[in-house]
This record gives C-alpha cells, structure tokens and sequence, in this order.
C-alpha cells in the first residue's frame, strides 16, 4: 500500500512543516495552544447547551425551532422590531400582513363570489 492516497490534508501538511523548522519549546507551545483552544471551545458549547437546558426546564420561553444558541430575527431588529398588539380576539392569529400597516392588501368585503 505504498501507492495509497495521503491520510493528511493540505493545511495539516504546511503546519506540521512549518512546525518541523522551529525549536522543540515553540513546537510543545503551539500544539498545547491548539489543543487549549479545542478544550475551551467545547466547554463553551457546553456551558450554552446546559444553559438552554436550564431555562427550557425553568419555563423560560423557548422558541420551539430554534436551537440553543440562536436567536429570532426579531431580537437583532431593536426598535424597529414590530411592536406586539395586545391578544384583542380570541382565535386570532396574527400574519406578515399585520405588520405591513398602509403597505398590507385591502381585505375584500362580499359573500364570497368572484
């Protein structure tokens, strides 16, 4: 099997060459800086998901297809997010067009023929 394809990618071959040409303390340095930076990204995926976790169980509103970690279009919007209108009739629900004020289509008023 002498003929087989290279386990290693590009990028991992240029860093272990780069790595080759410096001293052992620099080599031990940088590889524990990799590894720290592995180790810390997880445990902040973690502390996030446990985090998630706490508030779905504390009944905290979770918005049901989201994931941890995301947010709603709405919570980047600041003041321009469309102001919530107090739930007036039961059964209703509200679409795109309540938020398009002058801009929404016209309901039509008729006994349904065209």
């Amino acid at each position: 099997m002498g003929t087989g394809m290279p386990l290693a990618s590009g990028k991992s071959e240029i860093f272990e060459a780069v790595l080759h040409f410096m001293p052992d303390w620099v080599q031990i340095t940088v590889l524990a800086l990799v590894v720290l930076v592995v180790v810390a990204s997880w445990v902040i995926k973690l502390k996030r998901k446990l985090a998630h976790r706490r508030a779905v169980r504390q009944g905290v509103p979770v918005h049901a297809a989201a994931q941890y970690g995301q947010g709603h279009g709405a919570d980047y919007l600041g003041a321009y997010a469309p102001q919530q209108a107090p739930a007036s009739g039961a059964g209703q629900r509200e679409s795109g067009a309540d938020f398009l004020g002058a801009y929404a289509p016209q309901q039509r008023q008729g006994n349904g023929s065209a």
